[in-house]
C-alpha cells in the first residue's frame, strides 16, 4: 500500500470511496470545491488540502472522482492542479466515468508530465464503496494497474485489468449500457405488475435463482414499487454515460436501437426535472398513464 493517497473530487461517489479509504486507516489528503464535502471526509480521519496541487504534494498515489472529461482535465492541468503538486512518477488513477478518447489524452499528457495514468472507472455506487466490494475495470500499463489495484484493496473487490489507457471507460460505458437497460425493463415491469395487481415487492423472491434474475431487479423493483428515490445515483450522468456508449457506437458502426430508445427515456426525465434524482425515479416516466377502465 502506498504511504498517502490523494482524493481530489469528494462528491457522492468520491466521498464513499474516501470514507472507506480512510476507515481502513489510509493516510487520506482530500481536496473538493465543496468544503462541507471536505469536512465530512475530514470526520473520518482525512486531512483536508487547499488545492489538488497542496493534496497531491505528499501522495504516493492520487485518485480522482470527477463528474466530466473536461473537470478532469481542469483538476489535473489547471492552475493549482494536481499535476503542478505531484512527484514525478506519481500513479493517477482515474475513477470518474468519462469517455475513452479523453482519458487517452488525458494518459499522454500525464506521461508527458511525468505522470503514471489509470482509468479505473467502477460499477458499485456507493453503497458497495463503503463495504469495500466495488467492481472496477482498468486501463494502463500492466505494472500501473497492478499498483492501482494495491491502492484500491480495500474498495474493490473484483479487478480487472481490460487493456491499455482508455479500455477501462470502454468497458464503464458497455457496463452503464446493461445497467440502463436493465433498469428500464425493470421498472417498466413493475408498472405492469402495478396495472395488474400483482404486488411488485413478491416479484423479486418469485423470481431469484431464474433467468429473468439480476442484482438490478432484486434491489430496485423494490424501491421502484415503494417509490423510493433516496438518492445513489443521478439519471443525468446515466445520460451521460449513454452518450458516450453512442458516440462509440458511431465510430464503431453498430446499431444500437435499445440504447436509443433508453437514452430518450433518460433525457425525456431529465428534460422535466428529474435530472437529479436516483434511477428509482425512472417510475415517474409511467406516473402519468390512465388506468384501464
Amino acid at each position: 500500500m502506498p504511504g498517502s493517497v490523494a482524493l481530489i473530487g469528494a462528491g457522492a461517489m468520491g466521498g464513499a470511496i474516501g470514507a472507506r479509504l480512510a476507515q481502513t486507516s489510509t493516510r487520506l489528503l482530500v481536496f473538493d470545491l465543496d468544503p462541507a464535502k471536505v469536512a465530512s471526509l475530514v470526520e473520518h480521519g482525512a486531512t483536508a488540502a487547499s488545492s489538488a496541487a497542496k493534496a497531491a504534494v505528499e501522495a504516493d498515489a492520487v485518485i480522482l472522482s470527477l463528474n466530466s472529461s473536461k473537470i478532469v482535465r481542469a483538476a489535473m492541468f489547471g492552475p493549482a492542479g494536481v499535476a503542478e503538486g505531484a512527484r514525478k512518477g506519481t500513479l493517477i488513477i482515474d475513477m470518474s466515468s468519462i469517455d475513452p478518447e479523453s482519458t487517452r489524452a488525458l494518459a499522454r499528457d500525464a506521461a508527458a508530465a511525468g505522470l503514471r495514468w489509470v482509468d479505473s472507472p467502477l460499477s458499485g455506487g456507493a453503497p458497495k464503496a463503503l463495504i469495500g466490494q466495488l467492481t472496477c475495470m482498468a486501463g494502463g500499463d500492466a505494472a500501473d494497474v497492478a499498483e492501482a489495484r494495491m491502492v484500491l484493496a480495500e474498495v474493490a473487490s473484483n479487478f480487472t485489468h481490460m487493456g491499455p489507457c482508455g479500455a477501462g471507460q470502454t468497458t464503464k460505458l458497455i457496463n452503464q449500457v446493461l445497467c440502463a437497460l436493465n433498469f428500464v425493463a425493470v421498472a417498466e415491469a413493475t408498472a405492469l405488475a402495478e396495472a395488474s395487481g400483482v404486488d411488485a415487492t413478491k416479484i423479486p423472491l418469485a423470481l431469484r435463482g431464474g433467468r429473468a434474475d439480476s442484482a438490478i431487479l432484486q434491489e430496485y423493483m423494490p424501491r421502484f414499487a415503494a417509490r423510493d428515490y433516496r438518492p445513489t445515483g443521478r439519471i443525468d450522468n446515466m445520460v451521460k454515460d449513454l452518450n458516450g456508449a453512442q458516440d462509440l457506437a458511431r465510430q464503431t458502426g453498430i446499431a444500437m436501437p435499445m440504447t436509443v430508445v433508453c437514452a430518450e427515456i433518460h433525457r425525456l426525465l431529465t428534460a422535466i426535472g428529474c435530472g437529479a434524482m436516483d434511477q428509482a425515479a425512472l417510475m415517474e416516466f409511467w406516473a402519468a398513464r390512465t388506468p384501464p377502465a
